[in-house]
């Protein structure tokens, strides 16, 4: 779809430095309509678990664990989540099994009036309703104003309700649900034969009436009596904290009595320390989602620890030495058709690709000690990116959007299709990874020039992994991709759907944290170094749980599983076969996607070398279809080679292209060579 985008420069005149013009891109959601007037001073989110929320109406439903969370004027609809499975996909299917509206007649929409990593708070100005919505609690916490009053409905039928006498209600419908709300204080409330229930505040000391909804997960008593217990306790935000390398910590601010309880993910529980004395995990009590079961933990904060993934600049085993003659031959042919050559699109994605191809030739070279060549990629990558990063370019160049704080590019901005709806902050990290580890490259082979360009280099770097908070004088957002609740990032920015955010190129966001840790090392950044590592360890344990499905795996449904590897689109709130350019059947399109670019951290993406075998026999068969490319069979032997390195070899020696997709024959042999034992050194001339 073609849209008619205004879009004009300007210098930015704040008192901070920056180096892209500013563009004025009128296309884009209007951030002050759902967020409160404190929070426009600093770069929005663009990608968080609420983005549905602050995008056109605001009113398409979110996935907050355990529940999908629905906003409308002056109320809030509450859903326990059914799971609808075919072989193909999997979604969670959204009613309103509760609704909680305001009784003062009044309509308006919500605001947003703090977020933070594992929390938004939702107000209702008109209505005197305040929702804490934490990520991970099994409780809807709802603070009701002094004289305030609400309802609760369902699109069910009430088959039960009842008072303890005390804080407590029950109240079951004729789904066979079950919920349970706990007041803070004592409270008027009605219960009507139009299925409404109302609750009063009615309270004369000002405070606020806080009320806690859960679901019931299962009828046992055991599990309500968790529930009743740590009622009393509830969170009103979640903050993750990285206290050093390899290690995420929750906190939460919470008010009332007692230690909280809230619901852990299978990968939160992977990397649940297991020196943390202060955490109980309660085996038994659990709630269905479609990421797997959500098991309830005891504590007021979490130490998640990730392992340590090496970030280096070449293999981490080393190239087999029998192989530098064969490498060094197609180092030559490589660089030379680099030389005679210049990139031929202005596309911000496949132009950033053919730089990383490049840089890769470099390092290769370094490795097998074919030093004469890194001097000709260092020519090749100056020419290629200094334009980029002081506006010299003449087909595309970096603007700054200030509306929602970010960088987007001239042909985004003019055509909202062009570079993969970057200018609709969509692929950010995936897309400015291959720039970063060009520039990681060019500055650690050439200082000087790194120094001269280190401030703008950082700025591309930054936008997808700026650490700080609402108060930081960072002109990004923080963290701008990676989710810290699910431990990776998400592709799709200000696009609302039904579905959520989306993530298809696991191997890409692999890349982007390696390449922003490689740029680390580059400039001798220990911070950066540490967060970049930190980030695609959890982006690598993420892709093996959630995107990485094994024969045996009971993550997702064994109709689904039978069926799939890999998945192909992965959602907040779905799960799917294809791909977003490839149906269901091109099982060699879904491993491309997991798999490029190929880089010494790919031994860690795939380690598993019984999955490997698996998802390459799975693949296999696929590569007999009229029309398959080579650029996708390549990728196939590739992976074979992890654990049949000659078959691969030779596979790979039979082919005759290489240069889709940012690859080369140079790296495919590098790659195949490093998975090998060791030999003696050879000599290699290109003459």
């Amino acid at each position: 779809m073609q849209m008619e985008i205004m879009a004009n420069t300007t210098q930015l005149d704040d008192e901070q430095p920056f180096h892209f013009p500013l563009a004025n891109f009128k296309v884009l959601p209007d951030p002050p309509k759902f967020f409160s007037e404190n929070l426009l001073s600093s770069p929005l989110p663009t990608h968080s678990f609420f983005q549905n929320f602050v995008l056109n109406d605001g009113n398409i439903q979110e996935y907050i664990h355990p529940y999908l969370i629905k906003p409308s004027d002056s109320s809030l609809s509450l859903c326990y989540p059914s799971l609808s499975v075919s072989s193909l996909s999997m979604h969670q299917v959204f009613t309103p099994d509760l609704t909680i509206s305001s009784s003062t007649g009044f309509h308006s929409s919500h605001v947003i009036s703090s977020f933070s990593d594992l929390s938004v708070t939702l107000e209702f100005p008109s209505s005197n309703l305040t929702f804490f919505l934490v990520r991970g609690s099994p409780y809807v916490t709802v603070s009701l104003s002094q004289y305030g009053s609400l309802s609760i409905t369902s699109i069910h039928s009430i088959s039960y309700f009842s008072s303890n006498g005390s804080l407590k209600y029950t109240l079951t419908l004729d789904n066979g649900q079950k919920w349970l709300i706990y007041t803070s204080s004592p409270t008027k409330f009605s219960f009507s034969r139009d299925m409404d229930i109302a609750f009063s505040n009615i309270s004369n000391d000002g405070v606020p009436l806080m009320l806690r909804i859960a679901m019931l997960s299962d009828s046992s008593s055991e599990n309500e009596a968790v529930l009743d217990r740590y009622s009393s306790c509830y969170p009103l935000s979640g903050d993750a904290l990285f206290t050093k390398a390899y290690c995420v910590e929750y906190k939460w601010q919470k008010k009332g009595l007692g230690t909280l309880l809230m619901l852990a993910h299978p990968l939160h529980l992977q990397l649940l320390s297991k020196d943390e004395g202060n955490v109980t995990v309660l085996k038994h009590f659990k709630y269905r989602s479609i990421d797997g079961d959500l098991v309830g933990v005891v504590g007021d904060s979490w130490l998640l620890e990730a392992e340590h993934v090496p970030v280096t600049w070449h293999s981490t085993r080393g190239v087999n030495k029998d192989s530098y003659d064969e490498i060094k031959q197609a180092l030559c042919r490589d660089v030379g058709a680099l030389c005679s050559s210049k990139i031929a699109t202005p596309s911000f994605y496949h132009y950033g690709k053919s730089i990383a191809r490049a840089a890769r030739f470099a390092l290769i070279a370094e490795e097998v000690g074919f030093l004469d060549l890194i001097s000709l990629v260092t020519k090749f990558l100056k020419e290629t990116i200094q334009p980029w990063l002081d506006g010299a370019f003449k087909g595309n160049r970096f603007l700054y959007e200030k509306q929602w704080g970010g960088l987007i590019t001239k042909l985004g901005s003019d055509d909202i299709e062009e570079d993969f709806e970057f200018g609709f902050y969509n692929y950010r990290h995936s897309l400015l990874g291959y720039f970063v580890y060009g520039i990681a490259v060019l500055a650690k082979i050439d200082p000087n020039w790194g120094n001269k360009y280190r401030s703008e280099s950082y700025s591309l770097m930054e936008d997808f992994m700026n650490l700080g908070g609402k108060d930081s004088k960072s002109k990004y957002t923080r963290l701008r991709c990676f989710d810290l609740f699910m431990l990776h990032s998400w592709d799709s920015g200000l696009d609302d759907s039904a579905d959520g955010r989306d993530q298809t190129d696991s191997g890409e966001a692999v890349n982007a944290y390696y390449s922003a840790a490689l740029m680390g090392l580059a400039y001798d950044d220990a911070n950066l170094v540490a967060l970049g590592s930190t980030l695609v360890s959890l982006e690598i344990h993420a892709a093996q749980m959630w995107r990485h499905l094994k024969m045996d795996d009971s993550k997702c449904s064994d109709e689904f599983t039978k069926e799939n590897r890999l998945m192909g689109i992965l959602w907040s709130n779905k799960r799917e076969s294809r791909t977003w350019f490839a149906p269901p059947v091109s099982k060699e399109h879904r491993l491309g996607i997991h798999v490029l670019p190929i880089l010494p951290i790919t031994e860690f993406l795939f380690s598993n070398v019984a999955f490997v075998k698996e998802v390459v026999e799975w693949t296999m068969p696929c590569l007999n279809r009229d029309g398959v490319e080579e650029k996708w069979k390549w990728l196939v032997y590739a992976m074979e080679g992890i654990y049949d390195n000659e078959a691969a070899l030779k596979k790979i020696r039979e082919l005759t292209s290489f240069d889709d997709e940012g690859n080369s024959l140079s790296n495919l042999l590098w790659w195949l060579h490093s998975r090998r034992g060791h030999g003696d050194h050879h000599q290699v001339s290109c003459i």
